[in-house]
Protein backbone atom coordinates (compact mmCIF):
# COMPACT_ATOMS: atom_id res chain seq x y z
CA UNK A 1 0.00 0.00 0.00
CA UNK A 2 2.46 2.22 0.91
CA UNK A 3 4.37 1.85 -2.82
CA UNK A 4 1.06 2.52 -4.36
CA UNK A 5 0.62 6.10 -2.24
CA UNK A 6 4.32 7.28 -3.18
CA UNK A 7 3.34 7.61 -7.20
CA UNK A 8 -0.45 9.12 -6.27
CA UNK A 9 1.82 11.86 -3.92
CA UNK A 10 3.87 12.40 -6.68
CA UNK A 11 1.02 12.87 -9.01
CA UNK A 12 -0.71 15.06 -7.06
CA UNK A 13 2.64 17.78 -6.42
CA UNK A 14 2.85 17.53 -10.56
CA UNK A 15 -0.51 18.31 -11.06
CA UNK A 16 -0.42 21.15 -8.27
CA UNK A 17 2.32 22.80 -9.71
CA UNK A 18 0.83 22.50 -13.05
CA UNK A 19 -2.25 24.22 -11.97
CA UNK A 20 -0.60 27.20 -9.92
CA UNK A 21 1.76 27.79 -12.94
CA UNK A 22 -1.43 27.98 -15.68
CA UNK A 23 -4.16 29.42 -13.45
CA UNK A 24 -3.73 33.15 -12.98
CA UNK A 25 -6.17 35.62 -11.30
CA UNK A 26 -6.03 39.86 -12.35
CA UNK A 27 -7.84 42.16 -10.17
CA UNK A 28 -10.06 44.73 -11.43
CA UNK A 29 -7.35 47.12 -11.71
CA UNK A 30 -5.00 44.84 -13.15
CA UNK A 31 -3.86 43.57 -16.54
CA UNK A 32 -2.05 40.69 -17.40
CA UNK A 33 0.70 41.27 -20.09
CA UNK A 34 1.48 37.80 -21.67
CA UNK A 35 4.64 36.55 -23.82
CA UNK A 36 4.28 33.56 -25.35
CA UNK A 37 7.74 32.17 -26.07
CA UNK A 38 9.30 35.63 -26.41
CA UNK A 39 6.64 37.21 -28.28
CA UNK A 40 3.46 39.33 -27.10
CA UNK A 41 0.43 38.34 -27.29
CA UNK A 42 -3.24 40.23 -26.00
CA UNK A 43 -4.08 41.60 -22.59
CA UNK A 44 -5.17 38.99 -20.16
CA UNK A 45 -7.64 39.78 -16.92
CA UNK A 46 -9.58 41.33 -15.16
CA UNK A 47 -10.67 37.92 -13.16
CA UNK A 48 -9.13 34.18 -13.95
CA UNK A 49 -7.09 33.21 -16.80
CA UNK A 50 -4.76 30.50 -18.14
CA UNK A 51 -1.39 29.99 -19.73
CA UNK A 52 1.44 27.31 -20.61
CA UNK A 53 2.96 26.49 -17.47
CA UNK A 54 7.04 25.23 -17.63
CA UNK A 55 8.29 28.61 -18.71
CA UNK A 56 6.44 28.87 -22.34
CA UNK A 57 4.44 31.66 -21.06
CA UNK A 58 5.38 34.68 -19.10
CA UNK A 59 2.77 37.43 -17.41
CA UNK A 60 3.58 40.85 -16.10
CA UNK A 61 0.61 42.44 -14.45
CA UNK A 62 0.27 45.95 -14.42
CA UNK A 63 -1.65 48.18 -12.06
CA UNK A 64 -4.48 50.86 -14.00
CA UNK A 65 -4.69 52.78 -11.10
CA UNK A 66 -3.71 56.41 -10.11
CA UNK A 67 -0.45 56.32 -8.88
CA UNK A 68 1.09 59.54 -7.40
CA UNK A 69 4.76 60.06 -7.50
CA UNK A 70 6.61 62.42 -5.75
CA UNK A 71 9.65 63.99 -7.62
CA UNK A 72 12.86 64.99 -5.51
CA UNK A 73 13.65 68.25 -4.16
CA UNK A 74 15.22 70.03 -6.98
CA UNK A 75 17.79 73.10 -6.67
CA UNK A 76 16.90 75.98 -9.21
CA UNK A 77 17.92 79.13 -10.69
CA UNK A 78 14.95 81.36 -11.86
CA UNK A 79 15.15 83.71 -14.62
CA UNK A 80 16.20 86.68 -12.00
CA UNK A 81 18.92 84.89 -10.20
CA UNK A 82 17.12 83.49 -7.24
CA UNK A 83 17.87 80.34 -6.06
CA UNK A 84 14.98 78.32 -4.92
CA UNK A 85 14.71 74.44 -3.78
CA UNK A 86 11.08 73.48 -5.23
CA UNK A 87 9.15 70.16 -4.95
CA UNK A 88 6.49 68.42 -6.72
CA UNK A 89 3.93 65.85 -6.68
CA UNK A 90 2.46 64.05 -9.77
CA UNK A 91 -0.70 62.22 -10.80
CA UNK A 92 -0.56 59.67 -13.44
CA UNK A 93 -1.93 56.38 -14.48
CA UNK A 94 -1.09 53.32 -16.97
CA UNK A 95 -3.81 53.53 -19.81
CA UNK A 96 -1.83 51.50 -22.11
CA UNK A 97 -0.39 48.07 -20.32
CA UNK A 98 1.20 46.36 -23.53
CA UNK A 99 3.15 50.18 -24.12
CA UNK A 100 4.57 50.63 -20.52
CA UNK A 101 6.06 47.22 -20.44
CA UNK A 102 6.89 47.02 -24.08
CA UNK A 103 8.30 50.53 -24.94
CA UNK A 104 10.26 51.81 -21.53
CA UNK A 105 12.28 49.41 -18.55
CA UNK A 106 11.02 50.98 -16.00
CA UNK A 107 7.67 53.46 -16.39
CA UNK A 108 8.06 54.60 -13.15
CA UNK A 109 11.44 55.42 -12.94
CA UNK A 110 11.26 57.19 -16.31
CA UNK A 111 8.29 59.40 -15.69
CA UNK A 112 10.18 60.28 -12.07
CA UNK A 113 13.34 61.33 -14.15
CA UNK A 114 11.46 62.89 -16.87
CA UNK A 115 9.45 65.34 -14.19
CA UNK A 116 12.68 65.99 -12.61
CA UNK A 117 14.26 67.55 -15.81
CA UNK A 118 11.37 69.16 -17.03
CA UNK A 119 10.46 70.73 -13.18
CA UNK A 120 14.29 72.43 -13.53
CA UNK A 121 13.31 73.51 -17.57
CA UNK A 122 10.23 75.09 -16.66
CA UNK A 123 11.09 76.84 -13.58
CA UNK A 124 14.14 78.23 -15.21
CA UNK A 125 12.45 79.88 -17.62
CA UNK A 126 10.28 81.86 -15.02
CA UNK A 127 10.70 84.55 -12.14
CA UNK A 128 10.47 84.36 -8.77
CA UNK A 129 6.84 86.09 -8.92
CA UNK A 130 5.53 83.51 -11.29
CA UNK A 131 6.87 80.72 -9.03
CA UNK A 132 5.18 82.48 -6.10
CA UNK A 133 2.06 83.85 -7.50
CA UNK A 134 1.97 81.77 -10.39
CA UNK A 135 1.79 78.23 -9.77
CA UNK A 136 -1.46 77.02 -11.64
CA UNK A 137 -0.10 78.28 -15.38
CA UNK A 138 3.53 76.47 -13.52
CA UNK A 139 1.54 73.43 -13.07
CA UNK A 140 -0.51 73.39 -15.92
CA UNK A 141 2.61 73.80 -18.20
CA UNK A 142 4.31 71.14 -16.64
CA UNK A 143 2.03 68.88 -17.41
CA UNK A 144 1.41 69.18 -20.65
CA UNK A 145 5.14 68.67 -20.89
CA UNK A 146 5.32 65.87 -18.99
CA UNK A 147 2.46 64.15 -20.71
CA UNK A 148 3.30 64.98 -24.02
CA UNK A 149 6.86 63.09 -23.47
CA UNK A 150 5.78 60.12 -21.56
CA UNK A 151 2.39 59.43 -24.14
CA UNK A 152 4.22 56.80 -26.42
CA UNK A 153 5.01 55.08 -22.98
CA UNK A 154 1.14 54.23 -22.55
CA UNK A 155 1.00 56.96 -19.33
CA UNK A 156 -1.08 59.81 -19.09
CA UNK A 157 0.13 62.33 -16.66
CA UNK A 158 -2.93 63.83 -15.40
CA UNK A 159 -2.09 66.43 -12.59
CA UNK A 160 1.33 68.20 -11.99
CA UNK A 161 1.77 70.37 -8.17
CA UNK A 162 4.15 72.34 -7.14
CA UNK A 163 4.42 71.74 -3.35
CA UNK A 164 6.86 73.96 -1.70
CA UNK A 165 9.56 76.33 -2.67
CA UNK A 166 12.32 76.93 -0.29
CA UNK A 167 13.97 80.32 -0.38
CA UNK A 168 17.68 81.81 1.34
CA UNK A 169 17.19 83.41 4.53
CA UNK A 170 17.94 86.62 2.97
CA UNK A 171 15.76 86.76 -0.23
CA UNK A 172 13.05 85.47 2.88
CA UNK A 173 14.11 88.76 4.96
CA UNK A 174 14.15 91.01 1.33
CA UNK A 175 10.66 89.63 0.67
CA UNK A 176 8.92 90.15 3.89
CA UNK A 177 10.59 94.24 3.63
CA UNK A 178 9.21 94.57 0.36
CA UNK A 179 5.54 93.45 1.34
CA UNK A 180 5.95 95.98 4.57
CA UNK A 181 6.26 98.96 2.52
CA UNK A 182 2.97 97.42 0.14
CA UNK A 183 1.05 97.71 2.90
CA UNK A 184 2.36 101.05 4.17
CA UNK A 185 1.98 102.65 0.60
CA UNK A 186 -1.78 101.35 0.56
CA UNK A 187 -2.40 102.45 4.15
CA UNK A 188 -0.63 106.28 2.98
CA UNK A 189 -3.24 105.77 -0.65
CA UNK A 190 -6.61 105.15 1.78
CA UNK A 191 -5.46 107.53 4.57
CA UNK A 192 -4.91 110.62 1.60
CA UNK A 193 -8.04 109.29 -0.34
CA UNK A 194 -9.97 109.42 2.89
CA UNK A 195 -8.65 113.39 3.76
CA UNK A 196 -9.51 114.02 -0.06
CA UNK A 197 -12.99 112.88 0.27
CA UNK A 198 -13.80 114.79 3.56
CA UNK A 199 -12.28 118.05 1.88
CA UNK A 200 -14.93 117.92 -0.71
CA UNK A 201 -17.44 117.41 1.75
CA UNK A 202 -16.65 120.05 4.00
CA UNK A 203 -15.75 122.48 0.85
CA UNK A 204 -19.58 121.28 -0.24
CA UNK A 205 -21.08 122.32 3.18
CA UNK A 206 -19.23 125.63 3.69
CA UNK A 207 -21.04 126.32 0.16
CA UNK A 208 -24.69 125.69 1.13
CA UNK A 209 -23.97 127.31 4.71
CA UNK A 210 -22.13 130.39 2.57
CA UNK A 211 -25.75 130.98 0.81
CA UNK A 212 -27.89 130.33 3.63
CA UNK A 213 -27.09 132.56 6.82
CA UNK A 214 -29.72 131.29 9.13
CA UNK A 215 -27.95 128.23 8.80
CA UNK A 216 -24.78 129.75 9.37
CA UNK A 217 -26.44 131.02 12.80
CA UNK A 218 -28.03 127.68 13.32
CA UNK A 219 -24.27 126.07 13.09
CA UNK A 220 -23.19 128.44 15.21
CA UNK A 221 -25.57 127.99 18.16
CA UNK A 222 -25.20 124.19 17.86
CA UNK A 223 -21.57 124.28 18.22
CA UNK A 224 -22.10 126.67 21.28
CA UNK A 225 -24.58 123.55 22.97
CA UNK A 226 -21.95 121.21 22.27
CA UNK A 227 -19.06 122.58 23.45
CA UNK A 228 -21.08 123.85 26.83
CA UNK A 229 -22.59 119.86 27.64
CA UNK A 230 -20.25 120.06 30.35
CA UNK A 231 -21.44 122.17 33.30
CA UNK A 232 -18.09 122.89 34.31
CA UNK A 233 -16.95 123.91 30.72
CA UNK A 234 -16.49 127.53 30.85
CA UNK A 235 -17.11 129.27 27.05
CA UNK A 236 -14.89 132.21 25.53
CA UNK A 237 -16.46 133.55 22.47
CA UNK A 238 -15.75 137.08 20.71
CA UNK A 239 -18.38 139.53 20.88
CA UNK A 240 -18.70 141.52 17.01
CA UNK A 241 -17.42 144.63 17.65
CA UNK A 242 -20.53 146.40 15.06
CA UNK A 243 -22.10 145.90 18.26
CA UNK A 244 -19.89 148.16 20.80
CA UNK A 245 -18.75 150.63 18.09
CA UNK A 246 -22.02 153.38 19.07
CA UNK A 247 -20.67 153.04 22.85
CA UNK A 248 -17.31 153.85 21.51
CA UNK A 249 -18.24 156.61 19.62
CA UNK A 250 -20.00 158.89 22.55
CA UNK A 251 -18.99 162.04 24.04
CA UNK A 252 -17.34 162.14 27.61
CA UNK A 253 -19.62 163.69 29.69
CA UNK A 254 -17.75 167.15 31.86
CA UNK A 255 -18.63 168.74 35.01
CA UNK A 256 -19.98 172.55 35.28
CA UNK A 257 -17.40 175.27 36.31
CA UNK A 258 -17.80 178.87 37.79
CA UNK A 259 -17.72 181.32 35.14
CA UNK A 260 -13.92 182.65 34.55
CA UNK A 261 -12.46 179.60 36.51
CA UNK A 262 -10.26 177.29 34.48
CA UNK A 263 -11.75 173.59 34.49
CA UNK A 264 -9.76 170.76 35.32
CA UNK A 265 -8.15 169.43 32.40
CA UNK A 266 -8.11 165.67 31.77
CA UNK A 267 -5.81 163.11 32.78
CA UNK A 268 -3.75 165.84 35.47
CA UNK A 269 -2.99 168.23 31.76
CA UNK A 270 -3.08 172.39 32.05
CA UNK A 271 -6.68 173.75 33.07
CA UNK A 272 -9.27 175.01 30.77
CA UNK A 273 -10.51 178.50 30.72
CA UNK A 274 -13.86 178.68 30.30
CA UNK A 275 -15.48 182.03 29.45
CA UNK A 276 -19.16 182.64 30.11
CA UNK A 277 -21.14 183.58 27.42
CA UNK A 278 -21.83 187.15 26.80
CA UNK A 279 -25.44 188.60 27.57
CA UNK A 280 -26.55 191.06 25.00
CA UNK A 281 -28.08 193.93 26.23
Amino acid sequence: MTALYIPVGLVLLILLAVTTSTVKIAREYERGVVFRLGRLIALKGPGLFFIFPFGIDHVRKVDLRVITLEVPQQEVITSDNVTVKVNAVIFFQVVDAQAAIVRVGNFMEATSQIAQTTLRAVLGQSSLDELLGGRDKINAKLQAIIDRQTEPWGVKVGTVELKDAQLAESMVRALARQAEAEREKRAKIIATEGEFQAAQVLANAAEIISTQPAALALRYMQTLLDMGSNQNSTIVFPIPIELIRPLLAAPVPMKAVAPGRPAAAPNGGEPLLVKAPAVAE
